[in-house]
């Protein structure tokens, strides 16, 4: 299975200069619970972005640059989403791509599963999800999550392809 993960705010925004926006401690536990024993695929600038190598993950990374070297040792290393597939879906059931959004555009094609923390608020940012389409995807869970003095409403939602 092909899943993405990603917290997104209402307007879509998933992060602002190559940063999340937002610090939800219950969404970091959530994507920890889902990713930890998989791979985890993500793009140049995401990887680069981590403080560190996430532990008991195999960090997969897509970038255009030819003779890339990673900030981490063990991060493998492809040039195409396809390619990272192809390769993941020989040693994984599940494969979790984090990010960022262009790695999110080019892989939602062949997603079978998002698993998205929708924020109720609305930010500033330069980093946006694409738009799901319901005809492609259908909602099959939501736990909702109430405000807080720290930060507005969320829900972790489930959405599985629609197979036709």
């Amino acid at each position: 299975m092909i899943a993405l993960i990603v917290a997104k705010a209402k307007n879509n925004v998933i992060g602002k200069d190559n940063q999340l926006i937002w610090h939800l401690p219950e969404d970091l536990k959530h994507f920890k619970a889902l990713t930890t024993g998989h791979i985890i695929i993500m793009g140049r600038k995401t990887l680069e972005s981590l403080p560190c190598k996430l532990p008991n993950r195999e960090h997969w990374v897509v970038t255009r640059q030819e003779g890339y070297v990673p900030p981490y040792e063990g991060v493998r290393i492809f040039h195409s989403p396809e390619e990272a597939l192809d390769a993941a879906q020989q040693v994984d059931d599940t494969v979790y791509c984090i990010g960022g959004a262009e790695l999110y555009g080019a892989m939602l094609p062949m997603a079978d599963r998002l698993y998205v923390t929708e924020l109720e608020d609305s930010f500033d940012g330069d980093a946006v999800f694409p738009v799901i389409d319901e005809t492609v995807f259908k909602k099959t869970a939501e736990e909702k999550r109430q405000p807080t003095a720290d930060h507005g409403g969320f829900a972790f939602v489930t959405y599985d392809r629609i197979r036709r």
